[in-house]
Parts: structure tokens; sequence; C-alpha cells
């Protein structure tokens, strides 16, 4: 068997297998009687037996030779990506609208997360991808302003309704898919403020998560269906890798939130110490903790001495 590349949409299989044998007949000068085929090509080459074995020796090598074309397919694709790691990235996003049944191909996928402890310091992110690679310049935080408490159906939404509102308003080209870090619930809260209160046509996918809350399906659509694949597909794992870069840059923005909160809400308790001084101590000890340890000699090299006796004698009560 071979494999013939110089397809036409409008030849048949046996018409193509027919060009192929003549021409690598030709090439290689072959004087063989007979040919193992998978099936009667649409041609007959004098002095040439076809064979379609169905069992026996002949069969085994047929097997044999379809085994290798598909090892060549596969090498010579690898070979091809190694070589453009950008036609692995097209291949890529090619199988994710397949197996998502997108109208396009998804150039620009936008990924949102949530980010609280006990609701304190609320944060979103969104994080975005172009042509299978992070976009990190179009990474873009988000501090929950209008959702008191630990909700994050309302975070999500508002952080959906603020992103999207300001791409109408400043003509920014939608993405082509949205992925939730959530199932069917989150879903539902991008589809109400993306399609009923935007007018938007923009597809949403989900990640639902089983009872160890790992990810175990991707959703589609609406009503959401699950898309058959298993965890190892290579769209899975891609989805994957968006989710835990989502994950990652929430919850960075998010301890560095809190951090800056405590660190703020020490140093407005310290009588005396208004708001430039307490920049001018955060610009030159970068931490609250180098702003504990410093002596009069080192925190007057930033404030005057009866402001350095005021913080020093705060921090030894403390």
């Amino acid at each position: 068997t071979i494999e013939y590349k110089k397809t036409l949409e409008d030849e048949t299989k046996e018409e193509i297998l027919a060009l192929a044998i003549v021409e690598l007949r030709d090439k290689f000068k072959s004087v063989s009687s007979v040919a193992i085929v998978p099936f009667l090509p649409d041609t007959d080459i004098k002095g040439v037996d076809f064979i379609v074995p169905q069992r026996g020796d002949k069969h085994t090598l047929l097997q044999l030779s379809q085994r290798n074309v598909a090892q060549y397919r596969v090498d010579k694709y690898k070979q091809a990506e190694r070589l453009n790691p950008e036609q692995r990235h097209v291949r890529l996003l090619t199988e994710v609208q397949k197996k998502l049944h997108l109208e396009t191909m998804p150039r620009t996928i936008d990924c949102f997360d949530n980010s609280n402890i006990s609701g304190s310091d609320a944060v979103a992110a969104c994080v975005v991808f172009k042509m299978g690679k992070p976009s990190k310049n179009d990474y873009r935080k988000y501090i929950i302003k209008t959702v008191v408490g630990p909700d994050d159906y309302a975070s999500m939404a508002e952080v959906v309704r603020r992103r999207y509102s300001r791409f109408i308003d400043e003509s920014i080209a939608f993405p082509d898919l949205i992925l939730t870090d959530g199932g069917k619930g989150q879903m539902e809260v991008v589809r109400k403020v993306v399609e009923d209160e935007l007018h938007l046509k923009i597809p949403i996918a989900g990640m639902a998560k089983n009872e160890h809350h790992r990810t175990n399906e991707i959703l589609i659509g609406n009503p959401p269906i699950v898309v058959g694949m298993g965890v190892k597909d290579e769209v899975f794992q891609f989805f994957t890798r968006i989710q835990d870069e989502v994950h990652r840059f929430a919850i960075s923005f998010h301890r560095d939130k809190r951090s800056k909160s405590q660190i703020k809400s020490e140093l407005d308790t310290i009588p005396g110490i208004g708001k430039m001084t307490k920049q001018a101590l955060l610009q030159h000890f970068k931490s609250l903790k180098r702003i504990k340890e410093a002596d009069i000699q080192e925190l007057m090299q930033v404030v005057s001495k009866s402001k350095a006796n005021i913080i020093k004698n705060y921090y030894n009560k403390v």
C-alpha cells in the first residue's frame, strides 16, 4: 500500500490509487507482476495482477504496510511541526474547532477565574491565548466592585460585563471562544451577560469538575453538552493548561492585593504618619517587615527624627 498526496476533491480513492500505482511503477522502474492493495484500483495494468488479501501472509504484509504508512504520516507531521511550531498550533486549534463544533477557528480564547478567601479582597482575572499561546500583554486583573461577600457567580457576571462592555465601547475585537473555570452554572452566568445583556454571539465552553474538584469534562453550547474526549486528549490538555494559567494569574493577583491591604491597614494605625510618609517608607524599605526591623538611624534616612521615634515606639509596644 502507499500514501499518495496528490489528491483532488472530485477523485475517488480507486482513481487516486490507480494514479499512484502508475506513477510509482514508473519512478522505481518496477516490473512486479503482483500488486497487493487494500482495494481494487480503477485501472488495469498489463501483466499485473491485483490482490486484495483477506487472510494469510499477504494479508499480514498488507497490514504491516498500512501501519508503516500511518507511522510515516505521524513522523512527517512531527518533523514539520518541529521545523514550524506555528503549524502545530494551527492543527491544535483546528482540532478544538472540530471537537467543539465551532463556526471559526478559536484564534483568540479568553478564560476567566475568581479568587477570594472568605469573601475578602475578591478579585478576578482573565488570561488570553492567541493562536494557542499565552498572550500576556492581554492579561487583565479585576478588583470586584459591586459584589459583597463570596459570590463567585455575581463576581463572574460583573467582570464579564465590564470587559465586553469596554470592548463594545472601544471597538475591540471579541474573542473567538470564552472558557469558564467551571461547569453549567458558570457558563449560564457568562451566557446571560454575553448574549442576553450585551447581545453578543461568542461561543462559551466550560470546564466541569468531579467530586474531587478535578476537571474531568469539557462542556459547550446552550444547553451545555459534554464534548466527547478523554483527559489525555490533546484538546483537553490544552484547555487544562489554560485553566492552570488563569488560576496562577488570579491567585498571584489575590495574594498581592491581600499583602498590600495588610500593610496599608497596619501603617494606617500609626498616629501622626500620613499617606506620603507611608508611601516613602514602603518605597524605601520594600516591605512591612523591613520597616518593623529598621532602627532609628535607618528610619531617619526616609523620615524626620520625630516620625522615626513615633514608628519605632509604635512597634516596640506591639
